[in-house]
């Protein structure tokens, strides 16, 4: 009896924590945009970098599906929009903390622009459809917001800017190998880690009343 108590004020908690986030004030929720950006460039600090490709594996990607969830689809990709901005503007949180225009135009561009869609479509799905709620639907949906909103975007920047720097195109494999197929098994682990902690944390209810 006591457990089911318990569980029943977590499902309480968790239920009031999104519905004041909905409802919340400008000011509140510009400081959750802010906080959100500021969380997506520390995590772009952790990275590993690949000996045949310039683009790194980072943790920024978890944050990006996150703030989705936690934001829903206009602020969270506010926040994405924030990062982007204040690090063009010379903040140095991009990956390796870099900052500036030259980002944007080099070889991961595109993967910043796919982060500003991906929360939006994560955060409008979550927002809207209590179902997608649950783990294999968030697992399905991050997969689709990660590998192919953000890597499309990505890889399609990269192959402009690769045909911009060496005079000719690269081969459709070699494109994959250089900016999307050594990062797969790490999307997937953040990606199966944000798809958890969003079943752990959302409530299985409507809370946009």
């Amino acid at each position: 009896m006591q457990s089911q108590e318990i569980l029943n004020r977590y499902y309480q908690t968790r239920y009031n924590i999104f519905t004041w986030r909905y409802n919340a004030n400008v000011i509140y929720k510009i400081l959750m945009v802010f906080c959100m950006a500021c969380i997506t460039g520390l995590l772009a600090q952790t990275r590993i970098y690949l000996p045949w490709s310039p683009v790194p594996v980072t943790g920024q990607t978890f944050a990006v599906l996150m703030s989705g969830v936690l934001l829903g689809a206009a602020w969270g990709g506010l926040s994405q929009f924030v990062y982007l901005g204040l690090g063009l503007a010379g903040i140095p949180w991009f990956t390796g903390g870099k900052s500036g225009l030259s980002v944007l135009l080099g070889p991961t561009g595109g993967y910043l622009i796919g982060f500003i869609i991906a929360s939006l479509f994560i955060g409008y799905i979550v927002d809207k459809y209590a179902r997608s709620r649950n783990f294999l639907p968030m697992l399905i949906l991050m997969t689709a917001a990660n590998f192919i909103i953000i890597y499309g975007l990505g890889l399609a920047n990269l192959s402009i800017w690769l045909k911009i720097v060496n005079g000719s195109s690269v081969s459709f494999w070699k494109l994959l190998m250089m900016g999307a197929i050594p990062f797969i098994p790490g999307g997937i682990f953040k990606i199966i880690l944000a798809a958890g902690l969003t079943k752990v944390i959302t409530p299985k209810k409507d809370f946009s009343k």
